[in-house]
């Protein structure tokens, strides 16, 4: 059987750690990039009992920094069948009058930006090959804005933009694009968003069951894993407790 070999950005927790474990237990070699080399070495260690794993540790937003690392894949890493753009973050939750610029940046940086420059460093290689598949982690968000959450909302909906236009580009070429745009999930999302207050966060997952990330990871496996003419160009899932970005049951505690 021929072992895949797929890189993760945003892989140190979340839905990227959850991919990692699961990819890991299905024959998959890792590259697993992030910007806490403790939790990559950690992951490293812990995953290496089930399939070979190397790590990059940089920012997405560093553009050069991106583009370096990935040229410095050893050989037996540097075919690259799965890519899974997962990178990306929330800051803040203002209306837009009381909006910090510095949050702005920070989330066109890297939820745009840095899906951009990764997506350029890696493809050359599959298209190379004729053969790869780009999974692109979008958000609910992308496609419904909510209050106080405009640019969040607009950073979502650049990569919906991106994953349709770059699946429409490589039509031919052998390569699969497609997004998965997860609801709420509960993960480390919120706790950045709210800048380390944890109570805050919490209460976002407070009296319902949000999607979990080894839900998303689960759904990422089998859009790779399905035949070679079927792709999942475009999912949105949600927990059954939620029902629209302002629409959640929290009658229920679980």
């Amino acid at each position: 059987m021929t072992v895949k070999t797929a890189l993760i950005t945003g892989a140190t927790s979340g839905i990227g750690l959850a991919t990692a474990q699961l990819f890991s237990k299905n024959n998959i070699r890792l590259i697993l990039c992030g910007r806490r080399k403790d939790r990559l070495d950690a992951i490293q260690k812990e995953l290496s009992k089930f399939t070979e794993v190397h790590t990059l540790t940089f920012d997405v937003r560093n553009k050069n920094e991106v583009i370096k690392n990935v040229k410095s894949l050893p050989k037996s890493f540097s075919k690259i069948d799965i890519l899974v753009n997962n990178a990306g973050n929330a800051h803040g939750l203002d209306n837009f009058q009381e909006g910090s610029i510095d949050d702005w940046d920070a989330m066109i940086d890297i939820n745009v930006k840095g899906l951009l420059y990764v997506t350029k460093a890696v493809l050359p290689g599959m298209l190379e090959k004729n053969s790869g598949h780009i999974i692109n982690i979008g958000s609910t968000a992308a496609k419904e804005v909510y209050p106080k959450g405009s640019v969040y909302c607009a950073s979502k909906a650049a990569v919906d933009s991106i994953n349709q236009g770059l699946r429409i580009d490589l039509n031919g070429t052998g390569i699969k694009v497609g997004a998965i745009h997860p609801g709420l999930v509960k993960t480390e999302f919120s706790e950045v968003r709210f800048k380390g207050n944890k109570d805050r966060a919490d209460k976002v997952y407070d009296g319902y069951q949000p999607l979990l990330p080894q839900d998303i990871a689960e759904i990422i496996y089998f859009a790779i894993t399905r035949p070679k003419h079927v792709n999942i160009a475009d999912l949105v899932v949600m927990s059954i407790d939620q029902a629209s970005s302002t629409i959640v049951n929290k009658k229920q505690k679980v």
